[in-house]
């Protein structure tokens, strides 16, 4: 006698970057293990590694290279919801008192926060600006590397990895617009455009970091009164969400 085939249903989502449907099913055992290791891991490499496989599997039709980093986070809130359910439980150590606090968060309440001066046009002059495309899993992969490598060796290859950075920031350009004129960077070779961006006006490069530094993001607060009786507030933000 064979055992059965279980069946799976499937779901739909948008996302939020573009609304574009999003059908999904609920993760396995199988993928379900691949998130623990990740979890357990506290390695970032091995989060993306986890995310990627994750959303493969369970979404139809959607490569996770090619999406922004908060509708991949998004998806993977999805897909856990419908998994498990949407409540996630989890500690945090309430930094007036030392004590562990226990809090609770509903998925359905996490919201895509947007800066207030986000903005993804870069302006070079009077006619030219730069249209900003979000990184995906890959890119942001990098930046945290980066920051990882930064803080552990401080004195060792800070030249390579902010060449490396200012190579990713330039990658996440999508056009350039000049007039009624629309250039794809995709349509130039990495030198062209990187000529291009080093002759821009001085300041270009502080809008850059501005875009990156306010990329949209997953966000969830909560509030619990401490042991002393004093009200804090714990944010959580990006990976952060699913990964507790």
């Amino acid at each position: 006698m064979k055992l059965p085939k279980l069946d799976l249903p499937l779901f739909e989502t948008k996302l939020p970057s573009d609304d574009t449907p999003i059908k999904y099913r609920p993760f396995t055992v199988k993928e379900e293990k691949i998130l623990l290791v990740a979890q357990e891991s506290k390695d970032s490499n091995q989060m993306v590694l986890a995310m990627k496989q994750i959303i493969r599997n369970c979404c139809v039709d959607v490569v996770p290279e090619s999406l922004p980093m908060f509708d991949l986070e998004y998806l993977m809130l999805q897909v856990r919801s419908k998994s498990v359910n949407n409540n996630i439980v989890f500690t945090v150590t309430d930094q007036e008192t030392e004590k562990n606090i226990e809090l609770e968060l509903d998925i359905d309440d996490i919201t895509l926060h947007v800066e207030e001066n986000h903005t993804k046009k870069i302006d070079i002059d009077e006619n030219i600006y730069l249209m900003m495309r979000y990184p995906t899993i890959e890119e942001v992969a990098v930046f945290l590397n980066f920051a990882t490598k930064n803080i552990e060796n401080a004195e060792d290859g800070v030249e390579d990895l902010t060449a490396t950075l200012f190579n990713v920031m330039i990658s996440c350009i999508d056009c350039i617009v000049n007039g009624d004129e629309v250039q794809k960077m995709s349509d130039f070779e990495p030198e062209e455009v990187m000529t291009f961006i080093e002759s821009a006006p001085g300041g270009t490069i502080d809008a850059l970091r501005d875009f990156f530094d306010t990329v949209p993001t997953l966000r969830y607060e909560v509030k619990y009164v401490n042991a002393n009786g004093n009200e804090k507030k714990v944010v959580l933000e990006g990976t952060e969400t699913f990964f507790l």
